[in-house]
């Protein structure tokens, strides 16, 4: 069985980070991985979405319309640019924080608040649906980190074929030992999270 996972935010988020995470914390379960991002606008603070397909037969890392198991989005107004990709009993991690993009006038060209309360309205009552604090989190465990802390709060909902100890391995492989400490710490506080939403 192939589980489908999109990872979307905004450039400089770690959204590339975390699902390579995924990917690594999967294949230390010996699952096949197949992914792949769109990265080209990461630089400008455009959007970033990675496709992760994990376990079963997988002839293309594409996740197809509605067929994403997992959604994980940085961003609200990114979470509601791919939810044609959100399969029909998929669950949605979505972080409230925006990030808006740039405007010479100075004003927003989107309201972040309308973006939850629709995804809210449409998702709210099904149970599949998790809006989290980003300030909340950024504060606990640093806003380096948060990207990670999501990735916690996806393994206390019991989200993903592999556990805390295959992340552990992933970080220690990925990052610098100085780094690995904060990133355990922003990973268990996710966990701790997810358990009271």
């Amino acid at each position: 069985m192939t589980l489908n996972c999109l990872v979307t935010g905004v450039g400089g988020q770690g959204t590339v980070l975390l699902s390579r995470l995924i990917g690594a914390a999967s294949m230390r379960r010996g699952l096949a991985v197949r992914g792949t991002e769109t990265i080209g606008m990461a630089q400008r603070g455009g959007s970033v979405v990675s496709h992760l397909r994990l376990g079963g037969v997988i002839h293309s890392p594409l996740i197809p319309p509605k067929k994403a198991d997992i959604v994980i989005a940085f961003e609200p107004g990114e979470a509601v640019r791919v939810l044609s990709f959100l399969a029909e009993k998929g669950t949605l991690l979505v972080l409230d924080r925006p990030v808006m993009p740039f405007s010479a006038a100075g004003g927003s060209p989107y309201e972040p608040e309308r973006m939850i309360d629709f995804l809210r309205e449409r998702y709210g009552k099904t149970g599949r649906l998790a809006v989290l604090d980003g300030a909340s989190l950024a504060e606990r465990c640093g806003p380096r980190t948060v990207n990670t802390a999501l990735l916690g709060a996806a393994l206390g909902r019991g989200l993903f074929p592999f556990g805390e100890d295959d992340v552990c391995e992933a970080l220690s492989e990925r990052l610098g030992s100085s780094l690995v400490d904060i990133n355990m710490k922003a990973l268990k506080t996710g966990k701790e999270y997810a358990y009271a939403l």
